[in-house]
């Protein structure tokens, strides 16, 4: 790796943490929510709007990229577009119906951990003890971050954790399979694979979920598609391309490890929407900030005389 890609790949890994750590709450607020409690959108709805939209998007400025791929790697795209995009796209607004988006935010943090454990398991890709100590230091963390969010909020139902994890377990997927399978397929090729293979899943959940009943013209349901634009163009598109690229760059635990950056970004979003942020959870917050140290800190070997 070249001292410039040293340098960008940092660079890259606080845009992405910045991106990825608002995401979650642009997922509360697109779900929307009246005084009563019911959402403007369902979770169904929201995610199948999230993928349409950002696939039109994707598809209309990397079609070019995406015919130079081989016949040979669609598979991998495919899978990496269910794994890395369709599934948590679903997972996670059904999850914020019921937690908040801090939390979310925080509960992403165990993808490095997964991806550090299935890259080992099933695709053979070697870890450094550092970067083992990082991710169980991570991992702590972000339980402990879990732990002071069910003291301050004991109503929030902790069931929707699972598919959270789910989620993680998808993303920590996928960033091998890109690792492994499409080290070769420039970064936009990848993306807008992805969506050429999920956007008629999207259209014919957005169908099933009654989406055309939504009355489009009210000002709830505009004010959540505004709100699920921004999260296409930059949560979606301008992230998907730039982690692609991240990943190729580095190393799969290396690239996860954004979601370590990802609660204080989205901690800080909570609060100031009126989600509580306690001692402990900074306390918390200061031990994943040192997991990234040792996940990402690379022992520079010395030059060759």
């Amino acid at each position: 790796m070249s001292m410039k890609e040293s340098n960008l790949k940092y660079v890259y890994l606080v845009i992405l943490s910045i991106i990825w750590g608002t995401s979650f709450i642009l997922i509360k607020k697109s779900l929307g929510q009246d005084s009563n409690g019911n959402f403007t959108l369902q979770p169904l709805q929201l995610g199948a709007l999230r993928t349409m939209i950002s696939g039109v998007i994707l598809i209309s400025i990397g079609w070019n990229s995406f015919s130079k791929t081989k016949r040979k790697d669609w598979p991998w795209l495919a899978l990496s577009g269910l794994l890395g995009t369709f599934f948590p796209a679903f997972l996670f607004a059904y999850a914020q119906t019921e937690i908040d988006s801090a939390m979310s935010a925080i509960l992403n943090s165990t993808v490095p951990l997964i991806t550090l454990i299935l890259g080992a398991v099933l695709f053979g890709i070697r870890f450094s003890k550092k970067q083992l100590l990082g991710v169980i230091i991570g991992l702590v963390g972000a339980v402990a971050l879990i732990l002071a969010g069910m003291e301050s909020h004991p109503e929030q139902n902790y069931l929707f954790v699972g598919l959270i994890l789910i989620a993680c377990c998808c993303y920590a997927s996928n960033v091998n399979i890109i690792k492994r399978y499409l080290q070769n397929v420039k970064p936009l090729a990848i993306a807008t694979a992805n969506f050429v293979f999920i956007l008629p899943l999207a259209i014919i959940v957005f169908l099933s979920a009654d989406g055309p009943s939504l009355e489009f013209t009210s000002e709830p349901v505009l004010k959540s598609l505004g709100y699920i634009l921004i999260l296409c163009l930059f949560g979606t598109v301008a992230a998907k391309v730039m982690f692609n690229k991240l990943v190729q760059m580095t190393s799969p635990v290396f690239a996860s490890s954004v979601t370590y950056l990802i609660p204080v970004i989205g901690l800080t979003w909570g609060s100031l929407d009126g989600e509580n942020f306690t001692f402990w959870q900074g306390v918390a917050t200061a031990v994943i900030i040192l997991a990234v140290v040792l996940v990402t800190w690379e022992n520079k070997k010395p030059a060759p005389e």
